[in-house]
């Protein structure tokens, strides 16, 4: 090698280990988090193992970055005799392994929703795919920067998809582009999701016509300032919308309907510690 190069190269060298000879016990650490680990136990590939950085010192192996990587090894094989490949480095002290630990993701940018969704369409997956597919049957596309007819929000589409299936996906897209035309922000994650409460919770009950006739005269703006006044997030929206629904209706919908269901999902959060986020990112279906 180039001797004025081998600054640019970390002294290290690379060992298999076992797992039960690492230690992760530094104060600079994070807790383990067992959800993260069972997550990828779940969906677990052994091409996405990435080195165990480790600092050596007075030999003992300690490790810096990675410790949910051995966590996930040693319950996928069921022995913490299972080694790991490790990037050892030899001449750290506790010091200089707690400012690596904090620095370490300082320079690194983050996958994107839309990089993860866009990879998992490249290696032929049959969701992203089935997503993609659907959204372009609109004439529109999944994309990751805004634009006419783009859908950024990737995450509502695969959240719609997971919780309430490819249909309703396919009745959200649809009556978004009826009912608003392709209206700036018509596609945002909270109208998007609250849309897919307020269909999951009325079913059948709901004519579309009435709501396209009802919703089209408001605006985003004004769905969104009604939102606003009343829960944060899809909720908001979706209570706005039977806000809207209901206007001088002569049967209108029953709120219970509306509140029951959110209070089955927040049961069901509570007892499966399942999390319900709400992403904020804005979509444009067109300026």
């Amino acid at each position: 090698m180039i001797d004025e190069l081998r600054d640019y190269v970390p002294n290290v060298h690379f060992e298999l280990i076992p797992i039960k000879d690492l230690v992760s016990n530094q104060d600079y650490q994070r807790n383990l988090s067992w959800s993260h680990v069972k997550k990828a136990v779940d969906n677990f590939d052994l091409n996405q193992i990435n080195p165990i950085k480790v600092s050596r010192r007075n030999g003992t192996n300690y490790v810096f970055n990675g410790q949910h990587t051995a966590e996930i090894v040693a319950a996928v094989s069921g022995s913490r005799d299972t080694p790991v490949w490790c990037m050892i480095y030899d001449e750290l002290d506790y010091e200089q392994e707690a400012d690596i630990f904090a620095n370490q993701m300082k320079n690194v940018k983050p996958l994107s929703p839309y990089d993860v969704f866009n990879g998992h369409c490249q290696a032929g997956n049959d969701k992203e795919l089935l997503i993609k597919g659907l959204v372009a049957s609109f004439n529109m596309k999944v994309s990751s920067k805004t634009g006419p007819g783009c859908i950024v929000a990737v995450g509502s589409l695969e959240s719609i998809y997971d919780k309430y299936g490819y249909d309703m996906l396919e009745r959200v897209i649809r009556l978004i582009i009826m009912t608003w035309e392709g209206e700036q922000k018509s596609f945002s994650a909270n109208v998007m999701n609250g849309l897919a409460r307020f269909l999951y919770s009325y079913k059948d009950k709901i004519n579309e016509s009435v709501f396209i006739e009802k919703l089209g005269v408001v605006s985003i703006k004004d769905l969104t300032k009604t939102a606003k006044e009343r829960k944060a997030g899809s909720l908001g929206f979706a209570e706005a919308m039977l806000i809207h629904y209901n206007k001088r209706l002569k049967n209108p919908l029953p709120w219970s309907d509306l509140v029951n269901i959110q209070i089955n999902r927040k049961k069901y959060r509570k007892e499966d510690s399942v999390p319900d986020t709400n992403e904020e990112v804005e979509i444009c279906s067109g300026d």
